[in-house]
């Protein structure tokens, strides 16, 4: 009993300390329901969208996307730079990350974003593809 307790002790140490990675989709990519090039092909991924890994192989990665669902990607196609993806109707980017800071631009459902870093556990520092920076509420986004 008492191998059995330090085993599952173990077991959620290792969970816990093992943080998923963000990756995000280098060029429009084809996402698999299998590890091979012969299986399923769902669809395309667009490039930006932000994906947490899961499993790392040699050539293969699965990915969860932000609304759960798992696929499998070539590695190739992934970069390490982040994005996440706006989830909201129409999310906040402000110039601090503070409610009353002034407003920087609004970005609507599914814009991507590229991360700069997370401030605590309720803001999101992004930058728009325009070159515009601001910060949003983490609730309003994935992928970070």
């Amino acid at each position: 009993m008492k191998r059995l307790t330090t085993a599952l002790l173990f077991l959620v140490a290792c969970h816990t300390a093992a943080a998923y990675e963000f990756v995000s989709v280098a060029e429009p990519a084809i996402l698999y329901d299998a590890n091979s090039l012969k299986a399923k092909k769902l669809f395309v991924a667009t490039r930006y969208l932000p994906l947490e890994q899961i499993v790392a192989l040699e050539s293969w990665v699965k990915v969860r996307d932000s609304k759960g669902k798992l696929f499998w990607i070539e590695k190739r196609n992934l970069s390490s730079k982040r994005y996440v993806v706006v989830t909201a109707d129409k999310a906040i980017v402000r110039s601090n990350w503070d409610d009353r800071a002034p407003v920087v631009f609004y970005a609507p459902r599914q814009l991507g974003l590229e991360w700069l870093g997370n401030e605590g556990a309720v803001w999101v520092k992004v930058r728009h593809r325009d070159g515009l920076t601001g910060f949003v509420k983490s609730s309003d986004v994935w992928g970070d």
